[in-house]
């Protein structure tokens, strides 16, 4: 095993300049299979043909063994393994309890330092996400308080933090990754089910908080990110509506990251087709499929409506060229390799439980060898908004009106939230002004009653992106009362 390590120490540097080289995107996988001494091999050599040059592990963080590295045995194998077969390694490190950091007080500082123990441990790995869909329930908890003021974004803060400075202490060079943010959420506290946080009023709050804590340094040096489907008989760009989103919607996650943190020490995705500062580690993307029922290897029952073998193959292969088109797309993970045998888990591998391989085996393979991670097309360009999304106004359709006691109607909508500044002047002088808010994809009615007297009259109107309301869009109407 030393001299295991030690041929890799030497020859680390020497890979990293040849996969860096030689394709843009990173491609491979999320799986914990590469740890198992029965798997190893056979896992290595199967990212081999693929061409995938990634593979994410999970090492969790136990709260009551916060010194003991999880499976270090597999881990000891696998690390240098990976790295002699050219395989960057990306360690995901969570709490194994949703309410770890909530009943521990000391557990930001043990999971800081495990990360360092783990960072020292395997000084080849240089990935590190810190923890996983913060904005979920099953991984995080609380997500609001009592008063139904979301909580986890600033609990969350405190985790990333600690763990940013602990790695960069261990080696500069590490790259931190947060967050690994579910693509949905609903925003109630009171639900009856799943109480999460949306990953765009998530990451506001993480804004706000950060903001508020007075931090110097940066946070994450990549954003990790949870692309899957709303269904997953969903095409690839079906996508979500605010505040959720998916593999179409990386913009407007880029614009919540901008609208959280620009003007801060924490660096932000580059605008225009420039890469910037900031990344994307989408490290986990998957279609659940309609299993062979026919195969011994499953057991249970299915609980989603999965798409077809045929349907997850085209979504694969156009997923690694549509993506690699994003130039703030660094890394883009299938989540798994082989199914879960349980039909109640996932089902979205290349291969089927009991080994066999699927058409998006294939599909992934060919379309890998056809760009080796690179835009087979024209970059996507970004640039941060300075309006609201999708912001119109709906004026009286009469722009004449003869003088008495009206009520006028304004009708306003967006596609995201924003509140409303409504007001009607007449010359310079303002008479009346109503400020309300608008939900996204929702149209409010702002109504003005009021005597009006022979004039000239001007409607204007404002709106201001809930998420940041430095964003805004205005609109005017004229208004003649006759007499």
């Amino acid at each position: 095993m030393r001299f295991l390590r030690a041929l890799v120490a030497t020859s680390v540097a020497a890979l990293v300049l040849v996969g860096s080289a030689s394709a843009d995107v990173r491609i491979g996988i999320a799986d914990d299979l590469g740890l198992s001494a029965d798997t190893s091999t056979w896992f290595f050599d199967s990212l081999g043909e693929l061409g995938m040059r990634e593979n994410r592990v999970s090492v969790p963080f136990d709260v009551t063994a916060p010194t003991t590295i999880q499976n270090q045995v597999g881990l000891d194998t696998y690390v240098p393994l990976a790295t002699l077969r050219g395989v960057d390694v990306v360690f995901s490190v969570a709490p194994a309890k949703a309410r770890a950091v909530a009943d521990n007080p000391g557990a930001v500082r043990q999971y800081a330092d495990y990360l360092a123990l783990l960072a020292r441990t395997y000084p080849t790995v240089k990935s590190f996400i810190v923890g996983n869909e913060p904005n979920q329930p099953r991984f995080w908890q609380p997500q609001f308080n009592r008063a139904g003021k979301n909580v986890s974004a600033a609990s969350y803060l405190s985790l990333l933090a600690a763990a940013y400075d602990s790695l960069k202490a261990v080696d500069p060079s590490i790259r931190v990754i947060g967050l690994g943010l579910s693509p949905r959420g609903n925003d109630q506290h009171n639900a009856g089910d799943n109480v999460s946080t949306s990953p765009i009023r998530f990451l506001t709050g993480l804004g706000k908080a950060y903001r508020a804590s007075g931090r110097r340094r940066p946070l994450m040096d990549a954003l990790a990110f949870h692309p899957y489907p709303d269904h997953d008989t969903d095409p690839l760009l079906k996508g979500y509506r605010w505040p959720n989103g998916g593999v179409p919607n990386l913009g407007r996650v880029k614009q919540a990251f901008w609208d959280a943190f620009h003007g801060t020490r924490q660096p932000t995705f580059g605008e225009g087709r420039a890469r910037g500062p900031m990344t994307f580690t989408l490290d986990e993307l998957g279609w659940q499929v309609d299993v062979v029922t026919a195969l011994d290897s499953y057991h249970g029952r299915e609980n989603v409506l999965p798409t077809t073998e045929a349907a997850q193959a085209r979504i694969y292969g156009d997923a690694v060229r549509y993506l690699a088109c994003d130039a703030s797309v660094r890394s883009i993970l299938f989540f798994l390799l082989r199914d879960e045998p349980d039909l109640d888990r996932w089902q979205a591998g290349l291969l089927r439980a009991d080994g066999s391989r699927r058409a998006s085996f294939d599909a992934v393979k060919a379309a890998i060898a056809a760009t080796n991670g690179n835009c087979p097309g024209r970059m996507r360009s970004w640039r941060h908004a300075t309006k609201v999304d999708g912001a119109k106004v709906r004026f009286p359709r009469s722009r004449v009106v003869p003088a008495r006691r009206l009520t006028l109607e304004l009708v306003a909508n967006a596609k995201e939230d924003a509140l409303v500044e409504a007001t009607l002047l007449k010359g310079n002088r303002k008479v009346l002004t109503q400020r309300t808010t608008v939900a996204a994809y929702r149209s409010r009615t702002v109504r003005f009653s009021a005597r009006f007297r022979p004039g000239r009259y001007t409607f204007r109107i404002k709106l201001r992106a809930a998420m940041n309301p430095a964003r805004s869009s205005s609109f005017s109407s004229k208004l003649r009362v006759t007499r």
